[in-house]
């Protein structure tokens, strides 16, 4: 240990009995000491005088509503969970297409009446003529674009939760 640190231990009163004894002697007789000793005394006295900086009032409340900013997005998220969305829509939808199928099944329409109900100018129109194969293939290229966008979507939104 150095002169210095034994001098800062004296000025604390951190060292032994003995020490200080021996350190006060040192003050008195070497007078390279006792400078090195008013020196630390001086600084000691500065760093006492020195006030604590305090953060301004503003800060206190921007770091309180922060937290309850952060704490009110919680439960929001928690509230909604995904699977009981998903299992309420899956109900309706096996719901509506067994409504559909049975609606399908238990109707009886006879050749005569189909042929009687349609106007003659509806007759010729068939749906062979409208269903070609450029309009189908436009269907089918404007469903998988779509299908590959909200899977796209589906995916980022997955990564963003996850990274949170």
């Amino acid at each position: 240990m150095n002169i210095e640190e034994k001098l800062w231990n004296y000025i604390d009163g951190s060292c032994p009995a003995d020490e200080q004894q021996a350190i006060r002697s040192m003050i008195a007789s070497d007078e390279a000491v006792r400078l090195k000793y008013q020196e630390l005394l001086d600084l000691n006295a500065e760093f006492a005088a020195i006030e604590a900086d305090e953060p301004p009032m503003a800060f206190t409340y921007n770091v309180m509503e922060a937290i309850r900013a952060e704490q009110a997005q919680k439960p929001l998220k928690a509230a909604i969970n995904k699977r009981i969305i998903l299992g309420i829509a899956l109900f309706f939808a096996i719901t509506i297409t067994a409504l559909l199928v049975y609606t399908f099944a238990h109707v009886h329409l006879a050749p005569a009446d189909i042929n009687s109900a349609i106007p003659s100018a509806l007759k010729t129109m068939r749906a062979q003529n409208f269903l070609t194969r450029p309009v189908v293939n436009g269907f089918v290229f404007f469903d998988v674009v779509a299908a590959l966008f909200f899977f796209d979507a589906w995916l980022r939104r997955k990564k963003k939760l996850s990274s949170i």
